[in-house]
């Protein structure tokens, strides 16, 4: 009995490869062919990364099961076709670039997925005082300085 498996397609991965396309189109105009090719092969090197990186982790969320063996099997081959590709000549600022588009994908799609904004949540007044005692960078309330001159 032969079973049909499809292959979906998650919102953060439709919008890689929508940036990566536009990448490899783009540097195909801009800079070289080469330099396109690198780029989409370090592209499709992460999207699979990922793919898998996403599988495993909703298998770990799921069964509880351990993904670590996994984890070291996987890197191991993204070396190995970094390596590879290298090998074959590929442009190494096109393939960390094609590499790294899956950045710029997961942060639209969070930007995209957050929660609304609740408008009757509690807050501040901007003129309250205690704006001025709260220390962002420490996320902490400030502490006071005796000596102030």
């Amino acid at each position: 009995m032969r079973t049909e498996t499809s292959l979906e397609f998650q919102g953060v991965e439709r919008l890689n490869l929508a940036l990566s396309a536009g990448a490899v189109v783009t540097s195909y105009a801009l800079v070289s062919p080469v330099f396109a090719l690198s780029l989409a092969a370090g592209a499709a090197l992460e999207a699979l990364n990922f793919r898998h990186l996403l599988r495993s982790g909703r298998r770990l969320f799921a069964a509880g099961a351990s993904w670590n063996g996994g984890f070291a099997v996987r890197f191991a081959l993204l070396a190995l076709g970094i390596a590879g590709a290298l090998y074959l000549g590929a442009h190494p600022v096109g393939l960390v670039s094609g590499l790294s588009l899956i950045v710029p994908a997961v942060v639209i799609a969070a930007w995209r997925n957050r929660p609304p904004i609740d408008p009757a949540a509690p807050a501040l007044d901007p003129d309250d005082p205690s704006w001025e005692r709260w220390d962002p960078w420490l996320a902490r309330e400030r502490a006071e300085l005796e000596d102030e001159g």
